[in-house]
């Protein structure tokens, strides 16, 4: 027996992709959530990326929508102004606040 060209192996997978319903998601990522998605994975011994993300939407889709969104909530960085910097701003604001009143 002869074994399958790549051709009709491709055109198989793709008919028993399609009868499945199963469609491709593509993910472009950073350096940093490669390496978390990584680490993920060796944590728990899976090999495959698309099964731990599979997991991964699973998992969080079965804690429902109140304990999910605080796990899609996007991290948040807090600015916090000194005070020498608070201070040089107030000073900026005042003078064009008198250039503003001159002018008129």
């Amino acid at each position: 027996m002869m074994a399958a060209q790549p051709k009709d192996r491709s055109a198989k997978t793709a008919a028993r992709r399609k009868a499945r319903g199963e469609e491709e998601i593509r993910l472009h990522c950073m350096a940093g959530t490669r390496q978390a998605l990584a680490e993920l994975m060796a944590w728990s011994g899976i090999e495959e990326q698309g099964e731990a993300i599979t997991l991964m939407i699973h998992h969080l889709h079965a804690l429902g929508p109140q304990n999910s969104a605080p796990l899609l909530e996007p991290p948040r960085h807090e600015i916090t102004i000194s005070e020498n910097v608070s201070a040089k701003l107030q000073l900026t604001y005042k003078r064009e606040e008198l250039r503003i009143c001159h002018d008129e």
